[in-house]
């Protein structure tokens, strides 16, 4: 039995019509896992295109000169049941006892190679692999997990696709992984419908399969080696994409630390963080001054710990947007009394076993008002010249967890009611905690809220989750006196905090749509409007 393997383009970022300036095998060729098949060539950029599996080549799909994207296919693999080596391989065939009448007839046992890949994550890439749980050899079952990944904000286990025998481990710990990178290989049996064996005076031999001679190893183009002699080193489209969002000229990044000297992310940031430490900015001319370093040892006992990747991250995503927006902060306070007293009427109702918090509530207010000033619910495009408007509508919910913070997101919360709102938002809750959300739990956002009202505080300075250009605080609310014109009586009030982006919404503006937000909260009845 055989298995055809196609070997296709990978995500290699934004980037299309990317050249083939060189393809390193032919029809025929045996080739060995990570062996290069061509070289692509990108923006003065030239990367290796390696195998996802081992086998003889059946056809080859690109020419010199070609210009391909991802998901283009490049060569077609023919795989023997076991990967190609010099030992011979023998086809497993169950056979009756040697008779010299007729035998009965024969059970086959067919022997796959199944090779189990990075699923759709969304689109992220350079996943770290924290955790690898199976080795060669190992017997697994189907969904069983071998590997467990790490995105920006969240982890998840990679289950098995099928049960067998695990022949292969393409990973490691510390590893980075995109859709489509190949994990594992299984081996996989399976047994075909009884066919008939005629009668033999002795069970006949396997005949062992020549041995495939293994090509020479060839070396490596030298537009792909980063060489001393001045010429910057090479980085892939999606590093150059990377440099380019974060405003760093690559060409002065002289030397990388990935294989023949190729650029990596971490030499980008490293490269701002050197930049950064000089007082100078990525791109050119005077940056902010640095914090001076202090060895704080010299004054008493310390402790040193590391920060989670999240933390890292989310600490890198704030300094970009404060840095980069003009934050405005909006503070107010919403009376509440008949919106708490219609929720905890709601939650004696003991025919219903969802307990509605009023942070729900304060997401229907957010998507009404949004509803009504459509510029809350844009995003400005990275040219600044346009404004995107949605016409979904996502809302996102900071939630504190051990390893940081992350924000999954509720989607299309103007076409739900309270009670659906109140279950996704506790699934979404427990799986934040517990560190399984999926990169597509926490894409698409429209707008965030970030709640301190269970731990307290007066009011706060949220900082906008860009692309999103507002983001609404909430904080713990309280009895107050409130003058109703002849005395003063108890209400509930709600401090608000909202921060946006000046460029897309003004201070008249931002007003009103607090206004709008307070009063659907004084008024829910007004959301059936």
């Amino acid at each position: 039995m055989t298995l055809l393997t196609e070997v296709k383009v990978p995500d290699v970022g934004d980037v299309a019509d990317i050249d083939v300036i060189e393809v390193l095998v032919n029809v025929g060729d045996v080739v060995a896992v990570e062996q290069t098949l061509a070289v692509l060539e990108k923006d003065k950029a030239s990367m290796e295109l390696p195998s996802s599996a081992a086998g003889i080549v059946k056809s080859v799909h690109v020419n010199v000169g070609d210009k391909v994207s991802e998901g283009a296919l490049v060569v077609v693999l023919e795989a023997a049941t076991a990967e190609v080596s010099d030992a011979p391989v023998v086809e497993d065939v169950k056979i009756a006892s040697a008779e010299k009448t007729a035998t009965p007839a024969v059970t086959e046992t067919k022997v796959s190679i199944i090779e189990v890949k990075v699923p759709d994550v969304g689109d992220v890439a350079d996943i770290d692999v924290i955790e690898v749980l199976v080795q060669t050899g190992d017997t697994v079952e189907k969904e069983q997990t071998l590997a467990v990944l790490e995105t920006d904000k969240a982890s998840m286990d990679l289950p098995s696709t099928h049960a067998g025998i695990v022949k292969d481990v393409f990973v490691k710990v510390g590893d980075k992984v995109s859709e489509g990178a190949l994990v594992i290989s299984l081996e996989v049996q399976s047994e075909a419908a009884p066919v008939a064996t005629p009668a033999v005076k002795e069970a006949p031999k396997a005949a062992p399969a020549p041995a495939a001679s293994k090509p020479a190893a060839r070396s490596a183009p030298a537009s792909a080696v980063t060489s001393q002699s001045g010429k910057s080193a090479h980085a892939s489209p999606s590093v150059r994409l990377f440099a380019r969002e974060l405003g760093v000229d690559i060409s002065q990044i002289t030397q990388g630390s990935g294989r023949k000297g190729r650029i990596l992310k971490e030499d980008v940031k490293n490269f701002i963080k050197k930049v950064m430490a000089s007082g100078a900015s990525a791109q050119s001319g005077a940056g902010i001054p640095p914090i001076p370093a202090v060895d704080f040892s010299q004054f008493g006992e310390i402790e040193e710990q590391k920060l989670s990747k999240i933390q890292r991250l989310t600490g890198q995503n704030l300094s970009r947007v404060w840095l980069n927006l003009p934050l405005v902060t909006y503070h107010d306070e919403a009376d509440i009394t008949e919106m708490e007293a219609f929720r905890k009427a709601l939650n004696a109702d003991k025919s219903t076993e969802i307990k509605v918090t009023g942070l729900i509530f304060i997401v229907k207010a957010l998507v009404a008002a949004m509803q009504k000033f459509p510029r809350t619910n844009s995003s400005l495009s990275p040219d600044g010249e346009s404004l995107i408007l949605k016409k979904y509508f996502n809302i996102g919910i900071a939630v504190d967890t051990p390893n940081g913070l992350v924000v999954p997101v509720l989607k299309d919360v103007d076409k739900k009611g309270i009670a659906e709102l109140t279950r996704e938002l506790n699934e979404l809750s427990e799986k934040a905690r517990t560190g399984k959300l999926l990169p597509a739990d926490m894409r698409g956002g429209c707008m965030t809220i970030s709640s301190l009202g269970g731990i307290g505080g007066k009011s706060f300075t949220p900082i906008v989750n860009a692309p999103e250009v507002a983001i609404l605080g909430v904080t713990r609310s309280s009895m107050q006196p409130v003058w109703n014109g002849s005395e003063f009586v108890p209400r509930l009030m709600l401090p608000l905090d909202i921060t946006y982006d000046h460029r897309v919404i003004d201070g008249a503006d931002g007003a009103r749509f607090m206004s709008t937000i307070i009063k659907y909260l004084g008024d829910i009845r007004r959301l059936l409007l």
